[in-house]
């Protein structure tokens, strides 16, 4: 009898500090989220290594902002202020695929509904390079506005998240907004924000709602070079973000599985030092349970990898409760056979980059998928 393949799953462990309307939510809360976290990480920031009351040195501003510390959320936040528009110092390696993620809460706001404003956009040397002002900056892209429920207008009927898609060159606008007053933010509350572009193609999660599917939402042959974040002159609010990670997602991860036989996942997350695999790990999952619906015949290790920060021996015994995790998500949400998934914890033990910085150490806390 032909000897059954082996996939070593090694599952990125991203220890990110997320609430879901303020409690934990499990696995099936997520059962419609398909967003899967690009493979290869560009860039990434938590601001651990900033200091209290400074500037992040990644990013740039023509207003004002600082990382903080809060009595309700764990890590660093990047503080930006009312009336500043906010920018990544060295912009966006261009890729055609790619997502975007990161945690953020809103602190105060005025009775408006356009509470802050996140773009994505291909910069224009002659208006603005990396860091216009304009309302529609660079060549082309996508500005969104976010409402909160706040005063008066939580009773309103027209509070939405909106968004606009233009072509500077070409003067053409899309817009549309998102109407459910459910999804709108609380203040003070945490969020995940999910981007992911393929193409010309958009999507948006908020938690684990889709708020936006927008097939021509980029420009054809765009080339988006920067995110900006604006807290509007007419507006009280105080941006905080956190957890901040930028990947490339051009990989047929199917195909990877098979052919190739090893992929690094960076969409399982948990809590820092903590083994509870988070309801936001639902796409990534969902779709390592289909790979290997697919393919009776493939059995899985699952091995959980740490960066270096804290004990050894810790890090050790949470990257194998994690990995357990894992295969106990497979098997219960997606009915996974368990005689046809091993674990096994490599701790601190093998990174594929020095856990000298942020970004780094986002790599290190992994989980990988390899053939054998």
């Amino acid at each position: 009898m032909k000897k059954p393949g082996f996939f070593i799953v090694t599952l990125l462990a991203s220890c990110l500090y997320l609430s879901v309307h303020g409690q934990e939510a499990g696995l099936k809360a997520y059962s419609n989220f398909d967003f899967v976290a690009g493979n290869k990480i560009l860039f990434f920031d938590d601001f651990s290594a900033a200091r209290i009351g400074d500037f992040p040195v990644m990013w740039n501003t023509n207003g004002s902002g600082e990382v903080v510390t809060t009595n309700n959320f764990a890590g660093k936040w990047f503080r930006m202020n009312p009336n500043s528009m906010t920018f990544l110092d060295g912009g966006l390696k261009s890729v055609e695929n790619f997502t975007i993620e990161f945690d953020a809460f809103v602190t105060k706001s005025e009775d408006n509904l356009e509470t802050f404003q996140i773009s994505l956009f291909s910069q224009d040397p002659e208006i603005g390079g990396l860091f216009p002002s304009d309302l529609f900056p660079g060549k082309d892209g996508i500005v969104m506005n976010f409402a909160t429920v706040f005063g008066n207008n939580a009773d309103e009927t027209d509070s939405h998240h909106s968004y606009r898609a233009y072509n500077n060159k070409t003067e053409k606008i899309l817009e549309g907004k998102h109407n459910k007053k459910a999804f709108l933010l609380q203040l003070g509350k945490v969020y995940r924000f999910s981007f992911w572009v393929q193409k010309t193609r958009l999507r948006l999660y908020i938690n684990e709602e889709k708020i936006y599917d927008i097939q021509r939402a980029i420009a054809d042959k765009s080339k988006i070079e920067q995110i900006r974040f604006w807290t509007p002159e007419y507006s009280e609010t105080a941006l905080f973000m956190s957890n901040f990670r930028y990947a490339d997602a051009s990989e047929d991860t199917r195909n990877k599985f098979l052919t190739d036989g090893k992929l690094i996942s960076y969409g399982i997350y948990f809590d820092s030092g903590k083994d509870i695999v988070k309801p936001q790990s639902y796409g990534a999952i969902k779709e390592m349970a289909g790979i290997l619906s697919e393919n009776p015949d493939v059995s899985v290790r699952i091995a959980g990898h740490t960066d270096s920060d804290g004990d050894d021996a810790m890090n050790l015994d949470l990257s194998k409760r994690r990995a357990a995790n894992v295969k106990k998500a497979l098997v219960s949400e997606f009915g996974i056979a368990e005689n046809r998934i091993t674990t096994e914890g490599k701790g601190e033990a093998e990174p594929i980059a020095p856990n000298t910085n942020a970004e780094n150490k986002a790599k290190n806390r992994r989980v990988e998928f390899i053939k054998i």
